[in-house]
């Protein structure tokens, strides 16, 4: 692309224009990370937008400015499911038909919440890349307006409010932590936040599964990633936008990398903690946080943005367990012991002593390493904690058990 670059004056413009029909949201000094994080944490909560994330500041601030002859047409867009309902909400508001591309594992919440408002969803491949080629051939096709999610600069404006709001709301902020797929959201705050504070730092956060970004700023060019396959299906993109990597390049200071138990824990702990719902891409930022990928001191103030809030109801207990398994609070022990009566009675008092919770038991007794005589406990156990479950194994090792954490 040849736009020129995103300025102050076009998110400013950008957010004179979406007033009043998206919400400003709010920022919470967070006293429940005050103990795992240095210095001073804010969370920014775009999961409180009317879609459940800050997607409908762009796809506002670019469906405002197309003519009323294109408007006639109708839209056209490819998402995994949070610019999918932004572009569908407010294309019914403002009377513009919408069509939107989503890859075929698309969680079912964000197809039903983009259909409840009244969009036309095709779906197309198995990621966002392949489900952009089929929305270009649809524009071509159709004749629809292309509403990009992320490598447009009204998109990027829009998005860039949320750093206007951060100043206003944390004056004092000195480094400020935001989720990367195609790189729209960091490049709209990067230019918001440092064209006013030139000294904050803006790190952005990506998915080991899917780290375009990392990879593009390490060869100095665009590049695609082998893998978009991820619990943050939000910034499942194999590669970052042509003129969104320009203005990372020039505008944000680092970027970090989580793996996807990281990000479960932090889904994990701010249900527990900051008691709010986050997606995969909403909790990077606090996962790499929590897992220090990010240089902080105890002098220093943190906002990070939540991104967003929607997680499919039919995977959250999957994700949480995969939370509490990462977080070592979920434990699965293989017990090797004598195939006796009571020999069961006793290693479920054993543990019981020792303050776990067993969630579920399975006898194995049709293993070629063991003896006849003996048979393997499947034990499921819940933890306060990893300490506290390699005490237990050690306890239970003292009273001669055969005792291994399986992973």
């Amino acid at each position: 692309m040849n736009e020129p670059g995103l300025t102050l004056a076009g998110v400013r413009a950008a957010r004179v224009r979406i007033a009043g029909a998206l919400v400003q949201t709010p920022r919470t000094l967070s006293l429940a990370f005050g103990d795992m994080i240095p210095g001073r944490l804010h969370v920014k909560f775009e999961n409180l937008q009317r879609t459940g994330s800050f997607k409908e500041r762009g796809a506002l601030n670019k469906l405002l400015q197309i003519g009323h002859d294109a408007r006639a047409r109708g839209v056209v867009t490819a998402s995994a499911g949070n610019h999918a309902q932004a572009v569908a909400c407010h294309a019914q508001r403002l009377g513009i038909a919408a069509t939107v591309v989503m890859p075929e594992n698309t969680p079912l919440i964000k197809v039903s919440n983009t259909e409840g408002f009244g969009a036309r969803v095709v779906f197309h491949g198995h990621i966002f890349d392949e489900a952009a080629v089929e929305a270009q051939r649809l524009e071509a096709a159709e004749g629809l307006v292309m509403v990009h999610p992320f490598d447009y600069l009204d998109v990027m404006a829009g998005q860039g409010t949320i750093g206007l709001e951060i100043v206003e709301q944390v004056p004092e902020v000195d480094v400020v932590v935001v989720p990367v797929g195609g790189g729209g959201l960091i490049s709209g705050i990067a230019v918001a936040i440092k064209s006013l504070l030139p000294n904050v730092r803006v790190i952005g956060v990506e998915s080991a599964a899917a780290p375009s970004a990392r990879a593009s700023r390490d060869a100095g060019r665009v590049v695609k990633s082998e893998s978009a396959d991820t619990i943050a299906d939000g910034i499942a993109t194999k590669r970052v936008g042509e003129l969104t990597f320009a203005h990372m390049q020039r505008w944000v200071d680092d970027l970090g990398i989580v793996s996807e138990d990281e990000i479960a824990t932090a889904i994990l702990l701010l249900l527990e903690r900051e008691k709010t719902v986050a997606e995969g891409a909403g909790a990077a930022p606090a996962a790499a946080l929590l897992n220090g990928r990010i240089p902080l001191s105890a002098d220093q103030t943190t906002v990070f943005v939540l991104s967003g809030g929607h997680i499919d109801v039919n995977r959250v207990s999957r994700i949480i367990d995969r939370g509490l398994v990462a977080d070592g609070r979920l434990v699965r022990l293989l017990v090797r012991m004598p195939d006796r009566p009571g020999s069961l009675a006793r290693l479920t008092h054993a543990v019981a002593e020792l303050g776990a919770n067993v969630h579920e038991i399975v006898h194995r007794r049709d293993f070629a390493d063991i003896s006849v005589g003996d048979v393997v406990i499947v034990m499921h156990l819940e933890t306060r904690g990893r300490a506290h479950a390699q005490a237990i194994v050690a306890a239970l090792q003292a009273q001669g058990l055969v005792v291994k954490e399986e992973a």
